[in-house]
């Protein structure tokens, strides 16, 4: 998991840093960090759109030029042609519905996360597609 919060450092989100990983077989297949996709201006240069419009967290996903730690990941894996079919993800913030359905037909089934967010309907789904979800307990970290 601190590899995780490490990789979210490289966020230029100016709402939220996010990091993920994604493991199989005790190997780092993949990381993410939400950001501007390739090429495309960092909300640094532009303004976060989404905090001129006032609009809170967890609610209208479209209205950003970012693209979630979560998505990239998976996005980097396919890139690079590694399967992650039967994976696990690690996520500094719970995954929104959005990614939980990319998650979910990525084939990814288990998922650690840090902190919460605010979108009970991602882990409803997780729940019906048979998705472990944990919440990581850094008081039981060795």
């Amino acid at each position: 998991m601190d590899i995780t919060f490490l990789v979210a450092k490289r966020s230029t989100c100016l709402r939220r840093a996010v990091g993920a990983l994604i493991i199989k077989d005790k190997r780092i297949l993949s990381t993410g960090y939400n950001g501007a996709p390739t090429g495309i201006k960092h909300c640094v240069e532009t303004g976060c759109l989404r905090e001129n419009l006032n609009v809170p967290s967890g609610e209208k996903h479209e209205l950003c030029r970012g693209i979630h730690a979560e998505q990239n990941a998976i996005i980097q894996a396919a890139y690079h042609g590694v399967s992650i079919k039967g994976a696990t993800l690690f996520c500094t913030n719970q995954p929104c519905s959005i990614c939980a359905k990319m998650i979910i037909n990525a084939g990814i089934n288990r998922i650690c996360y840090g902190s919460g967010y605010a979108d009970p309907m991602s882990k409803e789904m997780f729940k019906e597609a048979g998705v472990a979800v944990i919440k990581f307990d850094a008081s039981r970290r060795i």
